[in-house]
């Protein structure tokens, strides 16, 4: 007789499979049918434990719906696009874009998180009004932005391409979710100039979030982190000379990852403060004005974001264009606290530099605070909206070239 017992080991795995087999045919309802449903209930729970069905690929999952519907190559041609497409993406020579796995979905059924190999992924609206043709293709093209070139290619085939491209830059950035950031809807956090062009704009924030991915901290981040006093612990490392790159490293023990990537054009942008999918922050600076006041002062407006108002759970983000002045209250918190932050206000409220703004004033107070004399000199020029004024203390083209990749 057999005696139902828990499935702990191959032993008892195969005495079920045979006591099953046994019980194949039992009517529902009687003894050897309930029996029949306990053995099958602990063989799925054992089977489900240690031999786990992997997802299928996407190409496999195409393939299936494609023999169950008796579909052909030539079905898939509205769906994929060229016949060679079709070709190269069953043969797994091109991946599958956004736009071909929406139609895949919708007209074949095929679940969003097998076609893009992201578990719980689906698809958002917000990718159904990008254009991938309109991104400034040529210029990231330019600054390799794209290793699926192997050269510079003519301009129409990179408008062939832009679908493709676009996708693998997204996909690196974080995919599908990367591309419903807030800033793309009208509740975005923006400090931006209006002739900026929000393709470019795009572009450039999936590229931070993409090397960001590629080079990630190793640290883990805690959303308390970043207070007025870290922030000034981090804008003392201004006294050395590699300062802007200790000030990274510091970051990366944080868990923030600080990228330098150049604007793009029609962007009119210094940096951002956004976030990767695991919740860890990343800020974007351009460097947009090469000079070590400039890179401290959009140091510490993004660091204070990411201390007052950052909410990575909600996938936000704050993009600034400093140049600018405006009403927005949190962006009025982050100028303070980054002023605070550099030059305690108590401190900078008895100065005698204020009154006096010489060289010789500045470089007494910056070394009595611990910063960079360029720090200084900024803010008295900010003051003043006086920007002749100590201009050989604001280190011009002095950050830059501490960033050694290419692109920075």
């Amino acid at each position: 007789m057999y005696t139902i017992r828990p499935i702990r080991s191959e032993e008892d795995y195969e005495a079920a499979l045979a006591r099953i087999r046994e019980l194949m045919g039992a009517q529902l309802d009687t003894p050897a049918g309930d029996e029949l449903d306990v053995l099958t209930d602990l063989v799925e729970l054992y089977e489900d434990k240690h031999y786990p069905i992997d997802n299928p690929t996407a190409v496999d999952a195409i393939e299936f719906r494609m023999d169950q519907a008796g579909l052909t190559r030539r079905d898939l041609v509205p769906l994929i696009g060229s016949r060679q497409k079709v070709s190269d993406v069953l043969t797994g020579k091109r991946d599958i874009t956004i736009s071909m796995a929406r139609a895949l979905h919708k007209h074949l059924g095929i679940p969003a998180d097998i076609l893009l190999q992201e578990p719980g992924a689906a698809f958002d609206s917000t990718f159904d009004e990008i254009d991938p043709r309109r991104f400034p293709l040529k210029e990231m093209a330019k600054r390799n932005w794209f290793p699926e070139l192997t050269e510079l290619p003519d301009p129409s085939d990179l408008l062939d391409r832009a679908e493709e491209l676009i996708n693998a830059l997204l996909k690196k950035a974080g995919g599908p979710q990367a591309a419903a950031l807030p800033l793309y809807r009208k509740n975005g956090h923006r400090r931006l100039n209006a002739k900026t062009d929000p393709y470019a704009l795009k572009a450039w924030c999936w590229r931070v979030l993409a090397l960001a991915n590629e080079s990630p901290p190793q640290a883990p981040y805690r959303p308390s982190t970043v207070t007025e006093p870290f922030m000034r612990q981090v804008a003392q490392l201004s006294v050395h000379e590699d300062g802007p790159r200790r000030a990274q490293a510091r970051l990366a023990q944080h868990g923030i990852a600080l990228v330098i990537e150049r604007h793009l054009p029609r962007t009119h942008l210094d940096g951002a403060a956004l976030c990767l999918l695991d919740g860890r922050p990343v800020i974007g600076l351009t460097l947009r004005y090469d000079r070590i006041d400039n890179f401290w002062f959009s140091l510490m407006h993004e660091l204070a974001h990411v201390s007052l108002h950052l909410d990575c759970d909600e996938n936000e983000l704050f993009i600034d264009d400093l140049s600018l002045t405006g009403e927005d209250p949190l962006e009025k918190q982050a100028d303070t606290l980054a002023q605070n932050a550099l030059i305690p206000p108590h401190l900078w409220h008895d100065s005698p530099v204020r009154k006096r703004a010489t060289i010789l004033a500045a470089y007494t107070f910056a070394r009595q605070i611990n910063v960079h004399p360029a720090i200084i000199a900024g803010r008295i020029r900010h003051d003043r909206a006086n920007y002749r004024l100590l201009s050989q203390l604001v280190g011009t083209g002095q950050v830059r070239r501490q960033f050694d990749r290419k692109t920075a």
